[in-house]
């Protein structure tokens, strides 16, 4: 592959990671704050929900959940600059940043559903956990990125190990 090549391949990486790193930090954000209250306590809807957890004195916690699930987002961007800017970027090492990146999606989302979990437990006296199956596609996304990175480890190591010339035999 042409240098030119590699580096366009790069930044296409880039791209395409921080698409699925806003799209997954989006669906996390509208899983916590919509799609799991509404499956939590099915015929009621959202604005009603909303003033129960109020009324109890509880929160869905809208600041915690922007702000862990923005974390990874101005990461993806901050990462899509630094391919765009430095020439040595490598497709394994764009691919490897937001593989792990979507490998990290799963314990943010897991901390900014707590506190939101946590308002809706204690408001109707349910459980915490996802009533929503829409978690599925994020917990799904991030153990295919979690292989991913295993396949492209692998593919680097044997990079590097085609590239190292053997030792020289003693006569």
């Amino acid at each position: 592959m042409t240098a030119a090549r590699g580096r366009s391949a790069a930044i296409a990486v880039a791209v395409a990671g921080t698409v699925l790193v806003i799209a997954y930090a989006a669906l996390a954000a509208v899983q916590v704050l919509v799609l799991n209250p509404l499956a939590a306590w099915p015929g009621s809807d959202l604005a009603a929900i909303r003033a129960d957890v109020e009324a109890a004195g509880e929160s869905l916690d809208e600041l915690t959940v922007g702000i862990v699930l923005g974390i990874g987002v101005a990461l993806a961007v901050v990462m899509l600059v630094v391919v765009i800017v430095e020439r040595s970027a490598g497709v394994l090492a764009a691919t490897a940043i937001y593989l792990a990146l979507l490998v990290l999606g799963e314990p943010a989302y897991i901390f900014a559903s707590f506190g939101a979990g946590m308002a809706l437990a204690d408001t109707y006296g349910i459980a915490g956990a996802d009533a929503s199956p829409w978690a599925m596609p994020l917990h799904v996304t991030s153990l295919l990125a979690l292989l991913g990175l295993v396949v492209v480890g692998v593919v680097a190591v044997g990079r590097r190990l085609r590239r190292t010339p053997a030792a020289p035999t003693p006569a």
